[in-house]
C-alpha cells in the first residue's frame, strides 16, 4: 500500500456481483487473446514488436503458468467506504482472466495506529476478512500458506490466497506474536511502511530513530527466519535494509519496489548496489507498477501531489474525506494536469535493467495492485492485464522458461527455502 485510501467501512458491491459471476478457466485464454490484441494497437501501451502472434503465445503462457503477485491491497480496500461505480483492480473474474494464481494479499495497517495500540486488532481483523471470502467462495479461492498450497490448487483452478503483512507493527514488541500470525497464516512481513516503527526506519520518514533496525527489530529479522516468514525490505530506509541482509540467514525479498536507477534519488526503491545484495542473498525483487515507481517524471509529480494534498487536508479539516479528494483533483490538475502514467515498455524496462544486473532469476511481480490509486500505467491497469506483461516480454526476446521464473517460479524457490531453512532450524533445537 503506498496510496492511503479514506476511512474503513463494508465491502463494495461491485465486487460481491462479480464473486457471483461463474466463468470457467478454459474460456479466458481466448479472451485473453482478444484483450491483448486490442491492446496491440495501442502503441503507447505495447513495444512496437509486440505481434498477433505474441498475444496468442502469452495468453497461453499466463494460463499455464503460474503467475503471483506479492502486493495486492484487496482486503483493505474491501473494508473503505465503496464507491458506486469503482470495483477496484481485483477481482475473482479479471484475476482469471489475467491468469493470477497466486495474489498475495496485503494485510495492511497504517502507521498511525501503533502509536494508537491498534494494529494488532487490524490485522486480525483483515486475516478474517481473508479467510472469509475463501469461505465464503470455496469454488473459487482457497488461503494458500506454502509453495505446495499454491502449486496444488493451481492444479485444482482456484485461485490461491497467500497473506503479507505490510507493517511490522502489529508484531506490538512480542516475538510471540510473530508465532501467532505465522499460525494465521502470514508469509512474509514488511518491516514498516510510511513512518518509522518500533521494528525499523521507514524510507518515507525523515525521522530515522533507529540508523535502520531497532534491538527487537534484528531479533524479530532472526525470529521469522526460524519461524518460516519472508522478511520483506520493501519501505525500509537504506540503513535498515543493508543490516537485514547482514542479519538474514535466508533469502530476503522486495514484495513491492522497483528500480532507483529510474527514479534517481528517491530512497522507496532499490539502487543497483542493493539489487545485486538482494541477489546475492538469493532473493527477488517484484516490481511495483505504481507509475511513480516507474518513471521519473511520475515520481516528481506524485511527490510534489502527495505534498501538497496533505497541506490541502490541514487547511480544510472541516470537509469529508471525499469533499477533499474532489476538490483537491480539481484544483491539482487544473493548474498541474493528470497524472503522467507510465507505459508497459517502461514497466519492461526495470524488468531489463534488474535482469542485465542479477540474471532472471532474482525479478518477479509485486503489481500493488489496489495499493497505488489511479496510478497504473498505461496496459496494466487491473488483474486481467499479466498477458500484456507477458507479450511485452516475449517481444523482448524472453524465452517461456525465463518468463516462468519471472511469473511466479522465482517467488516460489525463495519461499520454498526460507521453509527449508526453518524446517532445519524446528529439527535442530
Amino acid at each position: 500500500m503506498d496510496f492511503v485510501p479514506p476511512n474503513m467501512v463494508t465491502m463494495p458491491p461491485v465486487f460481491k456481483q462479480s464473486m457471483a459471476r461463474s466463468m470457467t478457466y478454459k474460456h479466458w485464454p481466448a479472451i485473453a487473446t482478444l484483450v491483448i490484441l486490442a491492446a496491440c494497437g495501442r502503441t503507447a501501451e505495447q513495444t512496437p514488436e509486440t505481434t498477433p502472434d505474441h498475444a496468442t503465445e502469452a495468453a497461453r503462457i499466463a494460463h499455464d503458468s503460474i503467475i503471483i503477485d506479492t502486493h495486492i491491497d484487496l482486503p483493505y480496500r474491501l473494508t473503505e467506504k465503496p464507491e458506486a461505480e469503482d470495483g477496484g483492480d481485483f477481482d475473482h473474474v479479471r484475476a482469471v482472466a489475467g491468469g493470477l494464481n497466486a495474489p498475495f494479499m496485503s494485510i495492511y495497517t497504517e502507521a498511525k495506529l501503533e502509536a494508537e495500540g491498534q494494529s494488532y486488532a487490524a490485522a486480525e481483523a483483515l486475516i478474517d476478512l481473508v479467510e472469509g471470502l475463501a469461505a465464503e467462495s470455496p469454488d473459487k479461492f482457497a488461503v494458500a500458506v506454502s509453495p505446495a498450497d499454491v502449486r496444488q490448487q493451481f492444479e485444482q483452478g482456484i485461485v490461491s490466497l497467500p497473506m503479507g503483512m505490510e507493517n511490522g507493527s502489529p508484531v506490538e514488541g512480542d516475538l510471540a506474536n510473530l508465532q501467532h500470525f505465522h499460525e494465521r497464516g502470514i508469509r512474509y512481513i514488511t518491516l514498516t511502511h510510511s513512518l518509522s516503527n518500533h521494528i525499523a526506519d521507514s524510507s518515507y520518514d525523515k525521522n530515522k530513530q533507529w540508523h535502520g533496525l531497532s534491538e527487537f527489530g534484528a531479533e524479530v529479522v532472526r525470529e521469522m527466519n526460524r519461524l518460516g516468514i519472508m522478511v520483506d525490505v520493501t519501505h525500509v530506509s537504506d540503513e535498515a535494509y543493508w543490516q537485514v541482509m547482514d542479519i538474514s540467514a535466508t533469502p530476503v525479498i522486495a514484495s513491492h519496489s522497483s528500480a532507483r536507477h529510474f527514479t534517481p534519488g528517491w530512497e522507496r526503491n532499490m539502487s543497483d548496489e542493493m539489487i545485486e545484495a538482494l541477489a546475492a542473498n538469493g532473493g527477488v525483487i517484484m516490481i511495483n507498477f505504481g507509475s511513480a515507481f516507474i518513471t521519473h517524471e511520475a515520481q516528481v509529480y506524485s511527490t510534489a501531489r502527495w505534498a501538497a494534498s496533505d497541506a490541502f487536508k490541514l487547511e480544510h479539516s472541516e470537509l469529508s474525506a471525499e469533499e477533499i479528494r474532489e476538490q483537491f483533483t480539481a484544483i491539482w490538475e487544473a493548474e498541474h494536469g493528470p497524472m503522467p502514467y507510465a507505459s508497459l515498455d517502461d514497466v519492461l524496462d526495470h524488468f531489463d535493467h534488474v535482469i542485465a544486473l542479477v540474471g532472471v532469476d532474482h525479478v518477479g511481480i509485486g503489481s500493488d495492485y489496489d495499493g497505488v490509486g489511479d496510478s497504473l500505467p498505461t496496459g496494466l491497469k487491473d488483474v486481467s492485464s499479466y498477458p500484456n506483461l507477458v507479450a511485452g516480454l516475449l517481444a523482448r526476446g524472453y524465452s517461456e522458461a525465463d518468463i516462468r521464473k519471472i511469473l511466479g517460479e522465482n517467488l516460489l524457490r525463495v519461499w520454498s527455502a526460507v521453509e527449508d531453512y526453518a524446517a532445519t532450524t524446528s529439527t535442530s533445537t
